[in-house]
């Protein structure tokens, strides 16, 4: 694996005013809505590959709706590609660890570019981050077969370590959000695992496949200063920073929306694959300013809410998954997977007020706790009429009992009509 040369990237002042939303912890009830349809359960153990679901990304097809696509993570378990019904049509397996004492490959977030010039001739890509071996990889969507396979050039460089030893500390790729300029050139927006940094590569042709180069960086904030002057920073594992997973791109203004799982919403720009816009904060999360420590014993942050200053927004902690659902060129909603109170809040595409929020409970099928990742398109697809949601369910249920009678960990996908983000 040969390593990356890094240009000196610029980094971007970070502007840590107060978010455009005053908006109080939430109280009001979400609005229930449900799923019509949910992907096989994937397990987490041996006997189902360590197959973890975690995002997915829709794939319209061009010519026929009916033939569109649900790509999605499971992690150690790949790609998984479902058809509009939750059919598994293809799993596609994480490629193997370089050496005996090297991680293998982990899919952590996908995303899609539309109309790649590969050999002359558009192509579809399925974009994925493998956080195991820090790269990214291409899988080109045949709109004939509907199947996918892997594009990658053999050379791609790690996205962020230096070598294999630091790939193996696990601060690799994370989160992904796509993103096609005016010009045509595409690019993939990647955070970095259990650090506060995000990249820019730039997607090229390599001998009729894709690789990346770098193009850009910033890194966002760990600790702030507080509106009474004191200092804060978000609670972690030892060592770890507050990293950034859920990214997205507004296609029609390089609008970059960044959660910052700890600490909340950002957003800036990009023009020709660089930022160009101090990041601003949307809306923090509820704990922000609120005292926590890592607990050895607990394993796990332990916040003080009687502690609370009042400085926080409405989402819980984690802040996920982002998707938008687009409605002409400016016109639509930004939803926000709030993990820790298992329901989505949404925002004005265009002034990034908040209008809503919801929650996917149970109906046809179980609803959906502790989303990870969403994706969602306004085209009407059959099943669809008001455009397609899909977001992650991290708890599956009913449990399903292993051999020694304990709950799998169970997760999957559900499909929703997403007429009611209109």
């Amino acid at each position: 694996m040969r390593r990356m040369a890094v240009p000196a990237l610029a980094v971007v002042p970070l502007l840590l005013a107060a978010p455009a939303t005053a908006a109080p912890a939430a109280t009001d009830a979400p609005r229930p809505v449900r799923a019509v349809a949910e992907t096989p359960s994937l397990f987490d153990d041996r006997a189902g590959g360590d197959a973890d679901a975690d995002d997915p990304a829709i794939w319209v097809h061009p010519k026929n709706p009916a033939g569109s696509l649900v790509v999605a993570t499971a992690k150690h378990g790949g790609l998984r590609v479902y058809d509009l019904t939750a059919r598994e049509r293809q799993a596609i397996a994480t490629p193997p660890a370089p050496g005996p004492d090297d991680e293998a490959g982990r899919f952590n977030n996908v995303d899609l570019v539309t109309g790649f010039r590969l050999r002359g001739r558009p192509a579809d890509l399925a974009v994925v981050t493998d956080r195991g071996r820090d790269q990214l990889r291409f899988y080109r969507i045949d709109p004939d077969t509907r199947l996918l396979t892997d594009v990658t050039a053999p050379d791609v460089p790690f996205t962020f370590s230096q070598d294999q030893a630091e790939v193996n500390e696990q601060r690799t790729a994370y989160g992904l959000g796509t993103y096609v300029d005016p010009t045509g050139a595409a690019y993939a927006v990647v955070s970095r695992r259990s650090t506060s940094e995000v990249g820019v590569f730039r997607l090229v042709e390599r001998a009729g496949r894709v690789g990346y180069q770098p193009v850009d960086r910033l890194t966002l904030p760990s600790t702030f200063t507080l509106p009474d002057g004191t200092a804060w920073s978000p609670c972690n594992d030892p060592g770890d920073g507050p990293q950034v997973e859920g990214t997205v791109v507004d296609p029609a203004t390089g609008v970059v929306y960044l959660a910052q799982e700890k600490v909340g919403l950002w957003r800036t720009r990009l023009v020709g694959g660089r930022f160009v816009e101090t990041p601003r904060s949307v809306e923090r999360v509820r704990e922000y300013g609120v005292p926590a420590v890592f607990d050895p014993a607990e394993d796990d942050c332990v916040t003080d809410h009687s502690a609370d200053p009042g400085f926080g927004g409405r989402i819980a902690q984690d802040v996920e998954g982002l998707a938008l659902y687009r409605k002409g060129s400016s016109a639509g909603t930004l939803v926000v997977s709030s993990q820790g109170d298992d329901t989505f809040y949404t925002y004005d595409r265009r002034t990034n007020r908040p209008t809503g929020r919801f929650a996917v409970v149970d109906g046809v099928v179980d609803g959906s706790q502790e989303c990870d990742g969403a994706a969602v398109t306004s085209t009407p697809l059959p099943g669809f009429p008001g455009g397609l949601l899909v977001v992650h369910d991290g708890r599956n249920t009913p449990d399903t009992p292993g051999e020694d009678g304990e709950a799998r960990t169970d997760t999957n996908f559900k499909f929703l009509d997403a007429g009611f983000l209109r």
